[in-house]
């Protein structure tokens, strides 16, 4: 439907210019054309055969600037090309490049000038044109999915990479920047194809930054996606991503989505710096995702012991927490009433108070389950080294549950 609702565009912006037309993705693959032109040259005859702009022809037309332009470029005759002037309309959305619209000159005209006269006319349906195209057409443009797959590459660190994302013109000299990881905390279960999650992932994040100034450049995988922050010291622009990414990843995967995890680097001041920000950025929505408490839009240096366990993890996983006295207590708690109470108390800096509240108990019951605590291990829970050792177990307990991404 989306195809025949392009179509169906172009042909009437044909019809109100009177004018042969062609539509092209940022790959130079042909789109769509009309069908009325009462001379087509040979590169609009070759076009449409190949349904792809030859090598030439494409160097002709990116010397003339199309591929940085934001307004209508004239495009001068090629008689080596056998190609007549034309006029290019670069197709934009809050200036995100989606595809270019190119309008051909008739044989005898000696300039585009009628062209740029009538394209104000058509200037709503060039509107919904690029509106459609950002929908249904540019995360899955060969042009996009290279650019992300380098993105991601820099981000793993391989150096090749982060050396080609470090001359990007949409990178260069807008630093300190910050590295954001998008995490859907109930995930989409198994089942799903790993394509399409990834595609699904793309186009959210796509189209949650476009428009976004201070979001350089976005990519997805299949279980999160992937965003380049300007750094800000604010969170308002992170909570509007937050919120547009919630609602097209509902809207494209055709479930409920409950909860989105915005896990936030530290800001870095050079590119080769990515690899760590990015680690800093996933580390901190998987800390989200295990310990809600930490809320939705969360700063790496904000998480606390999860920050280590990236590192000290074992290569086959926690099967235990190696820690003798939370194995006892773990053994114990039958009714998990004692590891809860001991979780709350050092996460609230030892308030019996309130955990009480947390818990909707009487103080003395928090005193009491202390008081089974202590009996069991031998040791005062609230002591330093016990503390740490006990505190350390119980978010080793959550980490070893974090989402895998």
């Amino acid at each position: 439907m989306m195809q025949q609702d392009v179509e169906q565009l172009v042909e009437r912006v044909a019809l109100k210019l009177g004018r042969g037309l062609s539509l092209e993705d940022l790959d130079g693959v042909l789109l769509a054309y009309s069908s009325n032109q009462s001379h087509a040259d040979r590169v609009r005859v070759n076009f449409l055969l190949s349904k792809r702009v030859p090598s030439d022809v494409s160097a002709w037309q990116l010397s003339h600037g199309i591929a940085t332009a934001v307004r209508p470029v004239v495009i001068p005759a090629n008689p080596d090309l056998g190609m007549l002037g034309r006029v290019c309309v670069p197709l934009l959305v809050r200036g995100f490049r989606v595809g270019y619209l190119w309008v051909q000159q008739d044989l005898e005209e000696q300039s585009a000038t009628a062209i740029l006269t009538q394209l104000p006319g058509v200037r709503d349906e060039l509107d919904l044109l690029a509106a459609l195209l950002l929908d249904s057409n540019t995360a899955e443009s060969e042009f996009r999915r290279r650019r992300e797959q380098e993105f991601l590459a820099a981000c793993g660190g391989e150096s090749n990479a982060v050396a080609a994302v470090a001359g990007w013109k949409e990178i260069q000299g807008k630093g300190p920047w910050q590295v954001v990881t998008i995490l859907d905390a109930g995930g989409a279960g198994s089942g799903v194809d790993p394509l399409d999650a990834t595609l699904t992932h793309r186009s959210a994040a796509l189209q949650s930054t476009i428009g976004v100034d201070v979001a350089l450049f976005s990519a997805g995988t299949e279980t999160h996606s992937v965003v380049l922050f300007r750094e800000s010291g604010g969170r308002a622009v992170h909570a509007q991503v937050l919120v547009h990414y919630q609602l097209e990843l509902a809207k494209r995967a055709g479930r409920s989505v409950d909860r989105i995890i915005l896990g936030i680097s530290e800001p870095i001041q050079v590119i080769r710096q990515l690899a760590g920000a990015y680690r800093q950025s996933k580390v901190a929505a998987q800390a989200a995702a295990v310990e809600p408490s930490l809320g939705e839009l969360v700063d790496s240096r904000s998480v606390g012991v999860y920050q280590l366990f990236d590192r000290l993890q074992a290569p086959g996983g926690w099967d235990d927490t190696g820690s003798v006295h939370y194995s006892t207590l773990e053994g114990q708690d039958r009714n998990g009433e004692l590891l809860p109470v001991l979780e709350l108390l050092y996460d609230n800096d030892g308030s019996v108070q309130d955990v009480a509240a947390k818990l909707h108990l009487h103080r003395s019951s928090i005193y009491n389950r202390l008081g089974r605590i202590r009996q069991l291990i031998g040791a005062d829970p609230l002591s330093g080294a016990i503390r740490l050792e006990l505190h350390a177990a119980l978010k080793a307990r959550r980490w070893a549950v974090r989402p895998r991404i």
